[in-house]
């Protein structure tokens, strides 16, 4: 599975940013997508997933509420709204593809076998 992520730039507390992330090379049926987001200093942090056939989702508890993640069947890309965004949410996110995760592993990086090159996010106070 190739991924493309895209979407970040630099937005000032309390706005939003749409992240895309285009996939391609393989039937995503069986798949959990995910967006993971890591910032300068910090471990990656896993940040939301949905599996690709039934549209179930998961967030971390930081963005719960604010962040909305979503899944385009017939164009094979999965989004990330992100509002009322935070200094803390500045980071370089990527998006990630599971083939074999279960709902208790969603959130778990080494659940992922590929991962996109990543766009970086910037929020400004």
């Amino acid at each position: 599975v190739q991924l493309q992520a895209s979407g970040g730039g630099l937005v000032q507390a309390g706005g939003s940013l749409r992240l895309s992330c285009a996939a391609s090379g393989r039937t995503l049926s069986s798949y959990v997508m995910g967006w993971f987001r890591q910032a300068p200093g910090k471990e990656r942090e896993f940040v939301a997933a949905v599996r690709w056939s039934v549209g179930i989702t998961l967030y971390t508890d930081s963005v719960e509420g604010r962040f909305t993640i979503s899944r385009d069947k017939t164009k094979n890309m999965v989004y990330l709204q992100m509002n009322s965004l935070k200094p803390e949410d500045t980071a370089v996110y990527y998006c990630a593809a599971a083939p074999r995760a279960i709902t208790s592993t969603m959130g778990v990086p080494s659940s992922y076998d590929y991962w996109g090159q990543g766009t970086q996010v910037t929020v400004s106070s």
